[in-house]
């Protein structure tokens, strides 16, 4: 029998399923034991993997997922059978019994609750609480891995992105990592967060098309080898794109690579067209950006922008604009789509990923609020209490002065409440703002944050305090639980 293909790409009505197993084995345990008090998680980051700040992305898909969320019949009668005992297996023994009932709850999900949250394009900073969720037990927890993966996967990129603006100086950087990207849903993703975290645009078309981004492309060496000469290559596809003629000159030799694109830059000109620029892909970036400005230069052709890719990220951009490379703009891939913590130069980084956690720190049984915390000998893992809000102090001149975290309850007269309302008893109160509004107010709100704390490295810690009524808080939580 002929297999069927599948495509392997989730839609939106197959996406109830996307949570690890435990979130339906608690939900049915607090089914079974009648537990579905009303509970508030927490999302934030536990460390930051590269600088001391973060760019948070990603909450429109979260809430979209959030309030769109339902398990159709083809779900259900999948895990009733996958759960289903009646044929032992080894499997089985690992697969927990579905139960009617509890499959009946799920058949009727619609969230309900709250949700508060730090609006995207938001510079936060480690521990800080980023998201309240606050609804029935069983129901908030189900959201976990989904909140979990988009938050981590796109707060992770955005942030890169920005430090690859950052150490752009002004140079227009693009987003190239489609390909490279860990899956196609992260493809998309990550050129939604990067465009979010400053890029200018990306190579990826469905992101034009679905998220309104800029998309742009050139000529990869393929389109020159299957031409008998450079020359004619470079000639043809200037006869294409008369006024957006971007030149791949590296792949035979760069420097007649850029002489062939000189005759060609010639030629456009006297018709009236205009060579936009070439691109640098390969070899010593900095010698060759400054030969190839001299000789376009020399030709005259003082317009024609370099643009370089080739496995870039922000510690090798700012190298090279350092030392004086006359490049005018990056496409940077792997690195970015890939949120890549690591350092090229020095060889230090880890993992890929953002340590981004859900708790639960508060509870509501019965009209009685109790707040929970983790403890745990180790510390890093250890969690603060209670639902909570996040307020950010300024100066005179309106620059970060420092965080407070504070009990949801507490007024801080002299700071700003970053949490927002997003979702009120399962109605969207939040007004999205498109991409490009998102953008502007991740670079208007870096510029806010001091230089210190911006370093590619070797950055100063960003003060994040608690505030008195959560310190004490936090002091008789200990007490309590020493003895």
């Amino acid at each position: 029998m002929t297999k069927t293909l599948q495509s392997g790409l989730l839609t939106e009505s197959n996406m109830a399923l996307f949570a690890d197993y435990y979130e339906l084995t608690m939900g049915k345990a607090d089914f079974d034991s009648g537990n579905n008090a009303i509970c508030t998680e927490n999302y934030f980051v536990r460390s930051i993997p590269q600088g001391e700040y973060l760019i948070a992305a990603g909450l429109e898909q979260v809430i979209h997922y959030i309030l769109n969320l339902r398990f159709t019949d083809a779900d259900l009668k999948w895990l009733k059978e996958s759960s289903d005992k009646s044929e032992s297996s080894e499997r089985d023994k690992l697969t927990p019994d579905m139960s009617d009932d509890f499959l009946d709850y799920l058949r009727h999900f619609k969230f309900d609750g709250d949700v508060y949250a730090v609006p995207e394009g938001t510079p936060v900073f480690a521990n800080e609480p980023l998201i309240n969720v606050t609804g029935r037990s069983i129901d908030i927890q189900i959201f976990e891995t989904y909140l979990l993966n988009v938050m981590n996967f796109q707060t992770l990129i955005a942030t890169k992105t920005a430090r690859i603006v950052q150490a752009a100086r002004g140079r227009t950087c693009f987003d190239f990592g489609a390909r490279r990207a860990h899956g196609r849903d992260a493809g998309i993703l990550a050129a939604r967060a990067s465009f979010i975290g400053g890029a200018a645009g990306t190579s990826l078309v469905i992101a034009g098309q679905y998220f309104n981004i800029p998309y742009v492309g050139t000529t990869a060496h393929k389109f020159i080898m299957d031409r008998s000469s450079e020359l004619e290559a470079f000639r043809d596809y200037a006869k294409s794109f008369p006024y957006n003629t971007l030149l791949l000159i590296d792949t035979y030799d760069t420097i007649q690579g850029a002489k062939n694109a000189c005759i060609v830059g010639k030629e456009m000109k006297a018709r009236g067209a205009q060579l936009k620029g070439v691109r640098l892909d390969s070899g010593d970036l900095l010698a060759l950006s400054k030969t190839v400005r001299k000789i376009f230069d020399e030709a005259g052709l003082h317009g024609v922008q370099i643009f370089a890719s080739n496995d870039l990220d922000e510690f090798q951009i700012d190298q090279l604009l350092a030392a004086g490379a006359p490049i005018d703009g990056f496409g940077v891939g792997t690195r970015l789509a890939t949120g890549a913590n690591f350092n090229p130069l020095t060889g230090e980084g880890g993992p890929s990923a953002l340590p981004g956690v859900y708790k639960h720190v508060e509870r509501i049984d019965n009209g009685q609020v109790t707040v929970t915390m983790k403890l745990s000998e180790d510390t890093g893992k250890s969690t603060l209490p209670s639902r909570k809000q996040l307020y950010r102090i300024y100066d005179g001149n309106g620059q970060y002065v420092k965080d407070v975290i504070s009990l949801w309850d507490e007024d801080l007269q002299n700071g700003e409440p970053l949490l927002v309302p997003i979702v009120r008893k399962g109605k969207l109160v939040y007004s999205f703002p498109d991409l490009a509004t998102m953008q502007a107010k991740a670079r208007t709100e870096l510029a806010r944050l001091p230089e210190p704390y911006k370093r590619l490295t070797d950055a100063a810690e960003y003060p994040v305090v608690l505030s008195t009524g959560l310190e004490a808080l936090l002091e008789k939580l200990t007490k309590n639980r020493q003895h």
